[in-house]
Order: structure tokens, then C-alpha cells, then sequence
């Protein structure tokens, strides 16, 4: 992957992708979108990464994609055209959408610490992140109207299920900038805090969900997911499995050792 567009960071059980094209507002372009894209592969393939953070270099989050370079016939893959057929393009942005797949569904603890800009595709990736935490300094905007652009990345799935339709349908329709403390109110963001407490916060999400048997957190996450376009009765079904499953395994019995003598359990994946 680019060093350049994108850094990927392991400490511990936590992975930190920074996304980095500061003087772009963190937009996507080619270089930036294969590099979190291999960069979200890594963490999702790796048993030592149980959480992760994505985040954004300098006073961006990230703005969405390369205005700029799309209008030069550089951009994001699908939008400039530049003599491609309809079926290329749709297949190239296709692929580079697997980064808001990955989000939602590796069976880890995703994390967006949105310390800036945050709009189009930009919002699209934090709304796939399991959770979301905002700097005070954060402003938002699906952006998608005013670009001439219907929307990619899977926001207008996620966004409607973490604030509600009718508030996603104004968001998008209108292509409104709204700031922290509205982001919070709606339900959007868990938390927001100081630009220099942000990281911090976030790391400390990540580690205790990294302290989590991480089959437990698969299966739960799993549910999570499947609830939105399941039948109460499948789901029921769904849960039984998974839960009989994970009552199976060694972390299960480490746990209710654990707590048993008042110690800290050591989970170990199986």
C-alpha cells in the first residue's frame, strides 16, 4: 500500500488506518482507495487485530472524493469516465467499495474518530464503522446533491439505520452541513469531544473491545448486522446457533472460570 495516501498502524490489538492526504481534505482518489482497501484487508485478515480505528490526517476526516481530480479525468474510479465503458466503471468503484463492506462486517470492533470534514463517501465509510466518534471541530454533509452524484459506499443503507429514515431522507435530499453537536443530538456520533482527546477516546474503545473473546464478538456483531433485514423468527433461529456455538468454546469456559475466581480472563480465539 501507499505510505503516502494511507498509513496503517498495529499497536497491540489495535489497528490505526490514518487516512492521509491532508492538503485534499483526506479526499478518495485511485491511490488512496487500494491503499485502504489493502489496508482493511490486512486488519480484517489478521487474528492479532481485534479492533480497529479509522481516521484522518490533518483537519479532515475525509471530504469525500477528488473533485479536483475527477474533473481532470483522475478521480475515483466509475465517476470521470474518460472513454471506460458504464460496465468498467461500475466494477472498479465496486471494488473499492468493499472498504465500507469490510467495515461493517469484519468480526471486529470498527471504529471512525472523525476529526474534521466528514462528507460524501467520507460520511458513507464512518456510517459503516460500528461506532462513531466526533472532535467538537467536526462538520458533516452527505454532499451528494450538490456534487451531481446519487452515492456510493453504502451510505444511504447505514445512514437510514443509525438515525432514522425520515432524518437520512432530509440529510440527503437537502445536502445540509451540520456540525458535532447536531451529529450527536441525531444519533449519528456516540460521543464528541476535544480534537486532542479524540484518539484517545477511541483507543480506549478499541481496548477493551479488543479484551473481548473475539469469537463472542463476531457473533454478536454477526446478530447486529443480520437484525436489519431478517425476520424476528430467523432471527431468533440465528441467535439460538450462535449462541449454543459460542457456549462451545474455550473462551466461554475461560470465561465462566474467570469469574468464578475473580480474575481477569485470557481469551484465545477458541
Amino acid at each position: 500500500m501507499s505510505e503516502d495516501e494511507v498509513l496503517y498502524e498495529v499497536d497491540g490489538p489495535v489497528a490505526t488506518i490514518t487516512l492521509n492526504r491532508p492538503d485534499r481534505l483526506n479526499t478518495m482518489n485511485h491511490t488512496l482507495l487500494e491503499a485502504a482497501l489493502a489496508a482493511l484487508e490486512e486488519a480484517a485478515g489478521d487474528n492479532r487485530v481485534r479492533a480497529l480505528i479509522l481516521t484522518g490526517a490533518g483537519r479532515a476526516f475525509c471530504a469525500g472524493g477528488d473533485l479536483q481530480g475527477m474533473a481532470a479525468g483522475g478521480g475515483s474510479p466509475g465517476l470521470a469516465g474518460g472513454g471506460r465503458s458504464v460496465e468498467t466503471d461500475v466494477g472498479a468503484l465496486r471494488r473499492h467499495m468493499r472498504t465500507s463492506q469490510l467495515l461493517r462486517e469484519m468480526p471486529k470492533l470498527t471504529i471512525a474518530a472523525i476529526n474534521g470534514a466528514c462528507a460524501g463517501a467520507g460520511l458513507a465509510w464512518a456510517c459503516a464503522a460500528d461506532v462513531r466518534y466526533a472532535s467538537n471541530t467536526a462538520v458533516f454533509n452527505t454532499a451528494f446533491m450538490t456534487a451531481g452524484l446519487s452515492g456510493d459506499f453504502g451510505g444511504t443503507w447505514n445512514l437510514p439505520r443509525i438515525v432514522g429514515p425520515a432524518v437520512a431522507r432530509e440529510l440527503y435530499l437537502t445536502a445540509e452541513k451540520f456540525g458535532a453537536d447536531e451529529a450527536e443530538r441525531i444519533g449519528l456520533v456516540s460521543k464528541v469531544v476535544a480534537p486532542d482527546e479524540l484518539m484517545g477516546v477511541a483507543r480506549a474503545k478499541a481496548e477493551r473491545a479488543a479484551g473481548f473473546a473475539p469469537l463472542t464478538f463476531a457473533a454478536i456483531k454477526a446478530n447486529l448486522n443480520d437484525s436489519a433485514d431478517v425476520s424476528f423468527s430467523e432471527m431468533l433461529d440465528r441467535e439460538a446457533a450462535r449462541h449454543i456455538r459460542c457456549g462451545r468454546t474455550e473462551d466461554a469456559r475461560e470465561a465462566a472460570a474467570a469469574f468464578l475466581e475473580k480474575r481477569q480472563p485470557v481469551f484465545k480465539g477458541r
